[in-house]
């Protein structure tokens, strides 16, 4: 007799994230459409509150990003790797279930010659 808790002939828990149970997450898709435009820290907003009947993993993303949440973040919570959280909240974007933000951009630094000049500035004071 087999163990009720343990599927035949996977070799382990379906649960434990393993690649037959990331495979069955994510559809077989490696990547979505709106893979170009996430990174780790672009910025997942829901629009609304979960559907009823939706994917138990896009749902959970739906309640946690009711406060903008970056996608590394999404991927520590649900403690899936980032590639199927680029999947899922693709698929969240396509259906205008959630809001994509770039980060703030990185402020640019001034000029080298402009630094120098205002060190030369203040030490002539």
């Amino acid at each position: 007799m087999s163990d009720p808790g343990h599927r035949s002939g996977a070799g382990h828990d379906w649960e434990d994230g393993s690649p037959e149970r990331l495979y069955v997450i994510t559809g077989g898709r490696s990547g979505s459409s709106a893979s170009g435009e996430l990174d780790l820290v672009t910025l997942i907003v829901a629009r609304s509150a979960p559907r009823a009947g939706m994917q138990p993993e896009h749902a959970a993303i739906m309640r946690m990003c009711q406060a903008p949440l970056s996608v590394a973040e999404i991927s520590a919570y649900l403690s899936l790797p980032v590639s199927v959280v680029t999947v899922l909240v693709g698929d969240l974007l396509a259906g205008g279930d959630v809001l994509a933000r770039a980060p703030v951009a990185r402020a640019q630094l001034p000029d080298l010659a402009l630094i120098e000049a205002v060190i030369d500035g203040l030490q002539k004071l």
